[in-house]
């Protein structure tokens, strides 16, 4: 942001229609003012956090109390994470994917794995048990992220008791995330071919200890929120986009959802097994603010099912690998951990610095070097907690990525914030932005 200065005006205008405002460009909106030769407000919202989870800057053209024009400002948050892959390694691109959308890092993690096992030409090679993992860790990933959209919507409308009911049934999420891949976010837990490591001894054992409080808890947030008359008031009619809009700015996710189209990767392209789990895609006819906040509350018991399908396939599952069996390909050489839950077993160190002098060799060129990817690209799609997610990956044959793009559905449905908010008053800006859900590590990436 520059300094405040004294916006550059016309001389014939009169000092009482001068401003002081800052940023870079301000000045041009001070001369579009003057050109038009009328009276107009431009209110800048930002840049902070209005249930954005990240930094993101609303540009409102006020009439009273009427926005008339919303501009989105971009860029505040900006990361660099799709060049920053080409200078890593394959294996290395999940520790970046993972910190892009960090409200469901997870999911990031599950779309950029599978592009480029696609490539490797290993997509059907993934074991089983690393499969039902994914869609475990994926799920609550997606409860996880929409309680912390509707929590937080919640507190931005004044009712803090809201997100700290979310947080609290969300903790448990991040609990057992922290007891598997030893992070609460960010956990890069996936990587092409499979995981990083099983689940540890005793976690399916917590989680099944927490599932009944767990859905007591959202069966509790939900009667507190959905049924709450003052949220309805704020909630109902407001931002409304139908489905035509939807269609015309490819917004998807529960925004299309809430429109009546049920529009969900995990039925209509299904992958990591999703076909083998009963679930109901949750829909409503509202096109608004709250039908949003309905479809994510309605989709969290759906995937507290799938997460008790996943629960009951793994126990009648015999323990087996969570990596592809190629051993140029998997990342670590061994997975299995130390006691103390981190670095490598003491079997495999013993292997490579006192056994086995082509094992320490494998394991340095496949940490320092990785693996090489065949020449071509691929992409892949999943449904992500914010809507469709899609990876880009394209390889030159070597052992870094030659491009990675991803579509982020936050950046997409960002679009429809004019939609949204043109037409109504300032007051449901916020609304109408918190049931977007962005969040602006996936934007500013």
């Amino acid at each position: 942001m520059s300094p405040t200065h004294r916006s550059t005006l016309p001389d014939d205008l009169s000092a009482a229609e001068e401003f002081i405002a800052t940023g870079g460009d301000w000045d041009e909106i001070a001369q579009e003012v003057a050109r038009r030769k009328e009276e107009r407000v431009v209110v800048n919202m930002g840049p902070q956090h209005p249930s954005t989870h990240g930094v993101c800057r609303l540009i409102l053209e006020m009439d009273g109390e009427t926005v008339t024009e919303t501009r989105v400002g971009l860029g505040f948050l900006h990361t660099g994470i799709e060049k920053t892959m080409e200078y890593r390694t394959w294996a290395q691109g999940s520790v970046l994917a993972t910190r892009m959308d960090y409200v469901a890092s997870i999911m990031n993690e599950a779309a950029y794995s599978m592009a480029v096992e696609k490539l490797l030409g290993i997509a059907d090679q993934i074991p089983k048990r690393a499969q039902i993992i994914r869609v475990l860790m994926m799920e609550l990933a997606r409860i996880s992220s929409h309680l912390v959209c509707v929590g937080s919507a919640g507190n931005e409308l004044g009712g803090t008791t809201l997100m700290t009911i979310a947080f609290r049934e969300r903790e448990q999420v991040l609990r057992f995330f922290e007891m598997v891949t030893g992070q609460r976010m960010n956990n890069a837990y996936f990587r092409p071919g499979g995981l990083s490591q099983d689940l540890p001894p005793g976690a399916l054992d917590w989680l099944k200890g927490v599932y009944r409080s767990m859905v007591r808890g959202l069966d509790d947030f939900d009667n507190m929120v959905m049924a709450n008359p003052i949220w309805k008031s704020r909630t109902q009619g407001i931002a409304v986009l139908s489905l035509a809009g939807c269609m015309a700015l490819g917004i998807t996710g529960p925004m299309v959802r809430a429109t009546g189209l049920p529009l969900d990767l995990r039925k209509d392209l299904p992958y990591c097994s999703y076909d083998e789990f009963d679930f109901d895609v949750c829909t409503a006819d509202t096109a608004d603010a709250y039908g949003r906040y309905l479809v994510r509350s309605n989709e969290m018991r759906e995937s507290m099912k799938i997460v008790a399908q996943c629960i009951d396939k793994l126990e009648a599952m015999e323990p087996g690998s969570v990596m592809v069996d190629d051993p140029s390909i998997a990342w670590p050489a061994k997975l299995e951990i130390g006691p103390d839950g981190q670095g490598q077993s003491h079997e495999h160190v013993k292997e490579i610095m006192a056994s086995s002098m082509e094992s320490l060799i494998h394991h340095f060129k496949l940490v320092t070097e990785g693996f090489k990817v065949p020449a071509g690209q691929a992409f892949q799609t999943i449904e992500h907690a914010k809507g469709v997610y899609g990876v880009h990956v394209v390889s030159d044959g070597g052992t870094r990525p030659y491009r990675v793009h991803m579509r982020e559905p936050s950046y997409n449905n960002l679009q429809s914030m004019a939609a949204l908010c043109n037409g109504g008053t300032i007051s449901d800006v916020v609304v109408a932005l918190a049931s977007i859900d962005p969040v602006m590590g996936g934007v500013d990436r």
